[in-house]
């Protein structure tokens, strides 16, 4: 009995694996329709991918949403990092073609340079207090800067040295409310006519141009350089035009408000004139109170 329910099971064996074997050929075969116990496993494996797909792909594109916001963030961050640099470049650009551009006027006004030898200097340090009136420069004594030397920019005579330490100077601005400031002038045209600057009128932001012979015929629009006859200031530093022309209170001299060719408010790079010439004691500033004397 052993031996025959053995040998059944054998035969049992053969039998599946024979009709496995058919079910595969027949299922190998080019068919148009696929049969029922085919279509019934099919459409079985079909519903149970769908259920587990949908689920996986719907979890799948939130993890693909999430890396590609973080990868969006950190590209939206470096990108900020990279504007702001070439905001930074662009600054410096700018700064360095303005630089440039201011170096080069200064230059190319040494051209006429020919009663002084220019020293290039520096503005560092203005007192709030005394905006309009004094300045500080990165050139003193051993640069070879002396007291009473002219002190322009390319626009514009703008001063003078009024004190010197060893490695910075003062300056006292046309502008300065010192009425004892003087600076010899001249009215340029057919004929030169010659003057003092003598004050500054602080609600027209312009200088006065005093002393002018009545008899003198003076129009608006001339410009006004130094004449070299004080003594301190070289003969032809531009200082600005003349905006309007008037008479002195007593009528017997004619007088001038003059625009300056140079901004005050916005000094950086300037030149102090170092005469060639011997410098004597004319009238240009004369009896200019220095912080020195005040203390």
């Amino acid at each position: 009995m052993p031996q025959f329910f053995s040998n059944k099971r054998l035969i049992l064996l053969l039998v599946g694996v024979i009709f496995l074997v058919a079910l595969i050929s027949f299922s190998l075969k080019d068919r148009d329709n696929a049969s029922l116990p085919e279509q019934i496993i099919k459409d079985v494996v079909g519903f149970g991918q769908s259920i587990f797909s949908k689920p996986t792909q719907y979890i799948t594109g939130v993890f693909d949403n999430v890396d590609s916001l973080l990868n969006t963030y950190e590209e939206n961050k470096r990108l900020k990092g990279r504007l702001e640099e070439f905001a930074k470049l662009q600054a410096d650009v700018n700064d360095l073609a303005s630089e440039n551009t201011r170096l080069r006027e200064v230059v190319d006004k040494q051209e006429d340079l020919r009663e002084y030898e220019p020293i290039q200097a520096t503005v560092i340090a203005r007192n709030p207090d005394q905006w309009e009136e004094k300045v500080i420069l990165d050139k003193g004594e051993v640069h070879g800067v002396e007291k009473n030397m002219a002190i322009m920019t390319a626009q514009g005579l703008i001063g003078k040295v009024i004190l010197t330490t060893p490695f910075t100077s003062t300056v006292e601005l046309l502008s300065t409310k010192n009425p004892n400031y003087r600076v010899s002038a001249m009215v340029t045209g057919e004929k030169e006519v010659f003057g003092l600057i003598e004050g500054y009128d602080d609600e027209r932001n312009e200088l006065i141009l005093k002393r002018i012979d009545s008899n003198i015929e003076i129009k608006k629009g001339q410009k006004i350089m130094s004449s070299g006859l004080g003594g301190i200031f070289p003969k032809g530093i531009l200082i600005g035009e003349i905006t309007e022309v008037s008479t002195d209170d007593f009528g017997l001299t004619k007088m001038a408000y003059v625009k300056p060719a140079a901004d005050f408010a916005l000094l950086d790079h300037v030149m102090i004139a170092k005469r060639v010439l011997t410098t004597v004691d004319g009238t240009d500033g004369e009896n200019t109170v220095s912080d020195e004397d005040e203390s």
